[in-house]
Formats: structure tokens, C-alpha cells, sequence
């Protein structure tokens, strides 16, 4: 201020001075009342809470970038800095999208330091929030997205609900931002949401298509085949996801948002193998990904597809025995991974699988009881919910085996779970919860052991 003000005299430094503080003053009067308004948004059932906290910016940016796309498809949003949110805010709050950085060492952003010692340090009632959480970091450290898992995992104690599995960003990744977009193309039934930058695809042709389940109560399932036309891209892992760029909208010059489905095969199978589930819109209209796999595109159609890495579903690198859970379409990221630990030879793992009717919806039947019997499954155990009068589970079948649960996590296994997000992948979570504790989930989370790829 001194500076400022040099060569200035007496009464034009005191003149200025109070200009100054006039200022300043009339500033924090009119700033303060729209700081308490940020900070404690009140939001209506129907606006869904857009939280953000960034170190550099990119969280911002992309958290806008999401309100942005929601926004077009008709959606009430609204973003707030979560340094300006706290307990009492959050519990009003039905809906949100946490889009979070983490720095350093595995810290907050420095914005947000506040926010871990008053909040995330205490304890809060939060039954009615659902909510999805977007972590971005690097790779390079150690703590890889460690606020973002942070985060979920302090909303999970507080009964909140996860709207999708949270999604790690490694150094603004296109793919796992595109997977971002996808959940929120389901979340808020919004299929034609578009992405906000179109992927490259390869050239692949779709050589096999197959009904799985002929007379099912159930929407018909098709096992597809997707073979390379360059034999240099038959590089993925068991737990990675094929994008499907429906009609090839890069030769049709109608751009449409991609596709996501489970890898049901491994490279050594020459091609990429798909369970696809025919899904219908409202109107009738066949589903824009499942429609074109399933019934439009004809027997050798050239598909663009690309494979996206997901390694937060890849095996580990030891041989340990694997939990394998899972319904539906969920068999075929289940089945890559068994498909990959018997060619290294692996043994002893352990599959439940549901589906509705054993006459009908028994999918890859003859292999999985060839797998079996040859010994590369212990067990397998499948539950069919419409045989039962009661309507049972994957997770009930769980239930009744809570000491062999047990006991085949101390002998090292992971758990791999595999379908549906509504009602298959919740209620395996709650059974493992009451079988080992919260504290014991938390740490097989953390550690790699219980992983999932739900939808």
C-alpha cells in the first residue's frame, strides 16, 4: 500500500485510503450474502448437485462440461465448489455428481481442505442422496485418485447410494471420460447424449450372432462375434470394454454417442465375443447399440468398435482363486477372466451366476459344466429367480454361504462381480457387508480384491 501511495500527499494518501475502504466495504456487503448463498445451495428434488474441487482447474472444467450436457437433454442442475458445501447442505440433496481431483500425495485440492476436516471427518445422515463420483489423478503416484475413492467411500458410510461404480480418470483419459458420459446417459435416461469428443475407431466385421436365449420371458440375448479386419488390434485384456459406434456413424455422417459392452473373450480367441441384450426405447424402437448388433446390421457388416481399457476389472498378477458373481449380460466380462486364468493354467475358482429360467436362459451351459468337470471351476453355482416362488438371487445364494465365503478369502480370493447395477450388484454388496464388515469391504476394496463392472 505504501507503494501505492508514494509521492502522494497527506490528504490525497487519507482521501484515497477512505475511497479504499468504502470500497471494500461495499464489497464484502454485497459479496457476502451471495457467498452464503453458494455455500449452502437449496436445491429442489428435481435439480441434481453438480460438486466440483480442483487444484488446477480441470475439475471444473469438467464438471461444467457435464452440466452442460445434461442441461441439453433437459435436465435442472446446478454446480457448487464443495469446498461451499457441508453436511446439513448435502442431506437436502436427492441427486449429484461429485467431479473431484486428487494432488500431491493422495490430498484434497488445497480449495477443498476445509471441507475434509469439517465434514468428511464427522458423521452425517445421508439416506436419500444418490450420487456418482468422477476421480481424476495420475497414475505416475502412488495414491492413485485417492480423494475421489476418499469421497465415496465417506457418502457409502453416510447411506448414500451410488448412482454407478466410481470412475477413475488417469491424466484427463478420453476413454474414462467417455465412460462418465455413458453412465449418465443411463442414470438419467438420456440415450442420445452425445459425446463430447468422438473416439477413433478400428475396422472390425461381425461374423457370428447367435440367440442365447429362444422362449425366454426375458428380451432376447445374442452372442456376437466381432473379428479384426488389421490382425495387429487383437490386443485387449479379460475386464476391458468394447465401444461400438452404432450404424458407423463415421461413414454415415450421423454423428450417434457409442456403446458400451463386457469383453466376453481373450485375444487368443482371434476375435471379440459380446453378450448384447436386445433393449427397446419406450416407443418400440429397437435400443440404438443393441439394435444395430442384434438385428440390423447384416452378417458381415463391417462394426466400428474400439477397445477401452478397464483395469479396474483386470486379473491380478498372482494366482489366487476368484469369487466370480454375477447376472445376465454380466456373464461375459465373467467369462473372459475365467477364459484368461485357464490359459495360464489357474485352477480353483469358485462362479455364481442368476439368470430366469435354467430351461431358457442357461447361458454357455455345456462350457461352463465342461469347465467344471474339468476342474478349472471348484464350484458353480446359478440361481434362476423365475423357478422359485420366492423369486431368489445371485445374492441369496450368497447368503447361504457365508462360511465358505469366508474361508475362501482367507485363502487369498478375489471377488469379481459382473451385471446389473439395480437390485444384483447392491445386494451382493450388502451380503458382503454382513458377512466380513464394512471395515474388512473396505479393505478388499482398496487393496484390489473386490472389484466390480456393473451397469
Amino acid at each position: 500500500m505504501s507503494e501505492l501511495f508514494a509521492g502522494l500527499s497527506d490528504a490525497r494518501v487519507t482521501a484515497a485510503c477512505a475511497i479504499s475502504f468504502a470500497y471494500l466495504t461495499l464489497s464484502a456487503y454485497w459479496l457476502r450474502p451471495m457467498w452464503r448463498r453458494e455455500s449452502r445451495p437449496a436445491l429442489s428434488p428435481a435439480t441434481t448437485l453438480i460438486a466440483y474441487a480442483t487444484q488446477t482447474g480441470y475439475a471444473q472444467q469438467v464438471a461444467t462440461q457435464t452440466a452442460q450436457s445434461l442441461q441439453a437433454a433437459g435436465c435442472d442442475v446446478r454446480i457448487a465448489q464443495l469446498a461451499d458445501l457441508d453436511a446439513a447442505s448435502l442431506s437436502g440433496v436427492e441427486r449429484a455428481l461429485f467431479v473431484v481431483s486428487t494432488t500431491g500425495e493422495g490430498d484434497a485440492p488445497d480449495p477443498a481442505a476445509a471441507f475434509v476436516r469439517t465434514v468428511l471427518a464427522c458423521s452425517a445422515e445421508l439416506p436419500n442422496l444418490r450420487y456418482g463420483v468422477l476421480a481424476l489423478g495420475d497414475r505416475e503416484y502412488d495414491n492413485f485418485c485417492a480423494f475421489g475413492h476418499q469421497l465415496d467411500r465417506w457418502l457409502q458410510h453416510q447411506g448414500a447410494r451410488s448412482l454407478f461404480d466410481l470412475v477413475e480418470v488417469d491424466n484427463g483419459d478420453e476413454g474414462a471420460l467417455r465412460h462418465w458420459q455413458h453412465n449418465l446417459s443411463l442414470v438419467f435416461d438420456a440415450p442420445d447424449l452425445p459425446d463430447w469428443e468422438a473416439p477413433t475407431y478400428e475396422r472390425w466385421r461381425l461374423t457370428k450372432r447367435e440367440l442365447l436365449n429362444r422362449s425366454s420371458a426375458g428380451d432376447p440375448c445374442f452372442h456376437i462375434r466381432l473379428e479384426p479386419l488389421d490382425e495387429a488390434r487383437r490386443t485387449w485384456q479379460a475386464g476391458d470394454i468394447a465401444e461400438i459406434d452404432p450404424f458407423n456413424s463415421h461413414r454415415t455422417g450421423a454423428p450417434h454417442p457409442h456403446r458400451e459392452y463386457s469383453i466376453a473373450s481373450i485375444p487368443s480367441d482371434g476375435a471379440i465375443e459380446l453378450v448384447v441384450r436386445l433393449m427397446r426405447r419406450p416407443s418400440g424402437e429397437l435400443g440404438l447399440g443393441s439394435g444395430w448388433l442384434t438385428h440390423v446390421a447384416p452378417l458381415g457388416e463391417e462394426i466400428a468398435l474400439r477397445v477401452r481399457a478397464n483395469p479396474n476389472f483386470h486379473l491380478p498378477s498372482q494366482d489366487a482363486p476368484l469369487i466370480l458373481i454375477g447376472n445376465g449380460t454380466g456373464i461375459a466380462g465373467l467369462r473372459a477372466l475365467l477364459k484368461a486364468r485357464i490359459e495360464r493354467r489357474q485352477r480353483g475358482h469358485w462362479l455364481i451366476f442368476g439368470e430366469r429360467n435354467a430351461a431358457h436362459d442357461a447361458f454357455f451351459d455345456a462350457e461352463l459344466t465342461a469347465w467344471q468337470r474339468d476342474g478349472w471351476l471348484d464350484r458353480l453355482d446359478r440361481e434362476y429367480s423365475r423357478d422359485s416362488a420366492d423369486r431368489r438371487y445371485v445374492q441369496h445364494r450368497l447368503a447361504e454361504c457365508m462360511a465358505e465365503l469366508r474361508e475362501w478369502l482367507e485363502r487369498g480370493a478375489h471377488v469379481y462381480v459382473c451385471g446389473s447395477l439395480a437390485g444384483m450388484a447392491p445386494g451382493v454388496h450388502a451380503v458382503l457387508i454382513e458377512a466380513l464388515g464394512e471395515a474388512m469391504v473396505d479393505r478388499l476394496t482398496e487393496t484390489g480384491r473386490y472389484r466390480r463392472d456393473v451397469y
